[in-house]
């Protein structure tokens, strides 16, 4: 399922004065959604159903966790303000953060855990592909560590989508249930936003037409295997990529920031 090979990159534009600030928030924009994904994945640490995935998960969320932390010292550089990356992971409110809505909806179920990795790790693993051939040599190294991570996580979640899936008749109404509850965040990935056209048009990040179409290919090929409908006609949800966030933000930010503002500058 891994044999997409990655397009060329578009040729970057000539950096404007705002090219420097709008490639803080879009690496931003990463930290903040690999950092909100890890701590969801963290919540299964000793809930998992079986030892095994119990450390999947956890292994996931740790890989996730390591890219974050690149992408905030990157994005801490890119600022110059000072700040570090604790700063930007810990002393921000959830308005200011700018992850997608896929990644801070609640586990649920481990169906629903596993649905929302797949939808994610398809885009996930896609874009990584672009951004290792792309022109900002930090970014482009990020992505090329953890595109092998994001290998493995989405062989992973492609696996289960098709255990449940092709599996009981109760394993499959609960992943056609998490399907109907998530795949309307699905959209706002592959949706630009301000920031990420700007970056587009100066050639730093690939166009997203083509990627959705390695996406909507990978996903078919999954589900085809799991025996499920691919969803047709869903309204899809944004808002997250601008701050715009649902209320299960506020409560996982509270519980991942409390050490931090209740000490502030702490160090072990």
């Amino acid at each position: 399922m891994m044999t997409d090979s990655p397009m060329p990159a578009p040729a970057a534009a000539a950096p404007t004065p705002e090219t420097p600030a709008q490639l803080f928030a879009y690496v931003l924009q990463l930290a903040d959604t690999s950092l909100i994904l890890a701590h969801r994945l963290s919540e299964w640490c000793g809930h998992g159903p079986i030892l095994e995935q119990d450390l999947a998960m956890a292994n996931i969320a740790l890989d996730l966790l390591g890219e974050a932390r690149s992408y905030y010292q990157y994005a801490a550089e890119l600022e110059g303000q000072g700040r570090t990356e604790d700063d930007l992971a810990y002393l921000r409110s959830a308005v200011e953060y700018r992850n997608p809505l896929l990644v801070e909806q609640p586990n649920g179920d481990f169906a629903h855990t596993i649905v929302r990795q797949f939808i994610y790790d398809c885009f996930h693993y896609h874009l990584l592909l672009q951004l290792k051939s792309g022109p900002d040599a930090q970014l482009a190294a990020i992505a090329e560590k953890s595109v092998k991570e994001a290998a493995y996580h989405i062989k992973w979640s492609s696996e289960w989508v098709i255990r449940l899936g092709d599996g009981t008749e109760e394993s499959r109404r609960r992943v056609e249930k998490a399907l109907g509850n998530l795949w309307r965040y699905a959209g706002e990935l592959t949706t630009p936003s301000a920031t990420e056209k700007a970056l587009q048009a100066a050639g730093y990040l690939p166009d997203y037409a083509p990627l959705q179409q390695q996406i909507d290919a990978h996903a078919a090929r999954v589900f085809e295997e799991a025996t499920l409908p691919v969803p047709q006609g869903v309204f899809m949800q944004k808002g997250g990529k601008d701050g715009r966030h649902s209320e299960h933000l506020g409560y996982l930010l509270a519980e991942l920031q409390y050490l931090q503002r209740t000490y502030p500058g702490l160090q072990w």
